[in-house]
C-alpha cells in the first residue's frame, strides 16, 4: 500500500512537471522543491551523462565537473545497462530541437 501511494506521488511530481512551459520557470519549481545540494547532484549527474555520451573518459569528466567515480559509474550504468532510456530521450529531443534551429 505505502509503495502504491509513493509511486502515485511521484506520479503526481512528473504531472507537475510537464505543466512547465519556459526555462525560467522550471527553475523557480525546482528552488522550490529541492535544496542548493540537490539540485547540484542533480546537475552534476545530468553533465556527466552528456560527457558520457560525447564518450569523455572518466578522468576528464571528474575534472570538469568534479563527480566521484562512483557517480561516473552510476550514471554510466544507467546509460548503457539498466538504465530506462530517459537519459537518451532528452538528449535525443534536445539535439532534434538544436537541429530543428540552426
Amino acid at each position: 500500500m505505502k509503495e502504491r501511494m509513493e509511486i502515485k506521488n511521484l506520479d503526481d511530481l512528473y504531472e507537475a512537471i510537464l505543466h512547465l512551459e519556459t526555462v525560467e520557470e522550471c527553475r523557480s519549481f525546482f528552488k522550490d522543491l529541492c535544496t542548493i545540494p540537490e539540485l547540484k547532484a542533480l546537475s552534476q549527474r545530468f553533465q556527466v551523462a552528456k560527457m558520457l555520451i560525447d564518450d569523455n573518459v572518466y578522468s576528464e569528466i571528474v575534472r570538469k565537473t568534479g563527480a566521484s567515480t562512483a557517480t561516473i559509474s552510476r550514471v554510466n550504468r544507467s546509460l548503457t545497462y539498466d538504465g530506462s532510456g530517459g537519459y537518451n530521450i532528452v538528449f535525443e529531443r534536445m539535439n532534434k530541437k538544436k537541429e530543428s534551429e540552426e
